[in-house]
């Protein structure tokens, strides 16, 4: 059993009219096997406790904590959050000319395990991840989200997932610019990592649709950098007929 806790954290960004605190005193606390969503409107602060946790250098922890079995994740680096076991799936995945996705792969999974995976076993890994998110063979010889569709983007997104074996993934709007199809795809590979590695997820996303395939044990409403409410699935249910507003009259 591993556990990720953050404790009252305050983060800040540097804008051009100063200094913006976003996160307010967040607590949190996944374990190995839960998934965690955290729902809320634009601007509410979701995606800066994502890249809060995988390091984004742009944002500063003015205060609080980050463990990850005890460990202080805020004196890691970007790599060796990664090697502790913590993934994100980005948003908005960018480009990689000149990489493909063959040595990507190989070549962060050597990184993260400390060793180079045996080759047999590796391509046999490979390809039955690929199948299970309908992704053709041709697609490791691409270069990493170049020229890749939305739904391709999210699809090598699950595909690093499942074959890095993280502890705990931050999925950032893993759902946004996916069809129905590649939906239910997606939240499949995410479902078949956390059933195959016990893993813990923390899901970032607007709407419900993607809890209908990805079924959260804890809900967490974020607004004004912090949660205002906590509940179990019933809470997304009730944010997808009454919206946001009741929060937002409050912060």
């Amino acid at each position: 059993m591993s556990t990720l806790k953050i404790t009252d954290l305050h983060v800040s960004v540097e804008t051009e009219q100063g200094t913006k605190q976003i996160l307010r005193g967040v607590n949190l606390e996944i374990n190995s096997g839960e998934t965690h969503a955290i729902m809320g409107p634009n601007g509410s602060g979701k995606s800066t406790l994502a890249y809060t946790i995988a390091g984004h250098p742009k944002y500063t922890v003015d205060s609080g904590s980050i463990t990850l079995d005890g460990e202080d994740v805020l004196e890691m680096s970007v790599d060796e959050r990664a090697k502790a076991g913590l993934f994100l799936a980005m948003q908005y995945p960018v480009e990689i000319p000149g990489v493909t996705v063959t040595n990507f792969l190989r070549t962060a999974k050597t990184a993260i395990d400390g060793e180079t995976p045996a080759l047999r076993t590796w391509i046999k890994d490979v390809r039955e991840a690929m199948a299970n998110l309908r992704m053709d063979a041709s697609f490791s010889e691409r270069n990493v989200n170049e020229g890749f569709s939305g739904g391709e983007k999210k699809r090598h997104e699950i595909l690093q997932l499942e074959l890095l074996k993280p502890k705990f993934a931050v999925l950032d709007e893993t759902d946004s610019g996916l069809d129905v199809d590649a939906l239910k795809i997606v939240s499949e590979g995410v479902n078949r990592a956390k059933e195959n590695n016990n893993l813990g997820v923390l899901l970032i996303t607007h709407y419900t649709r993607i809890l209908r395939y990805i079924k959260p044990q804890f809900v967490h409403v974020f607004v004004n950098g912090k949660v205002a409410e906590e509940g179990g699935p019933e809470l997304a249910e009730r944010l997808e007929n009454e919206g946001y507003d009741r929060y937002l009259e409050i912060a």
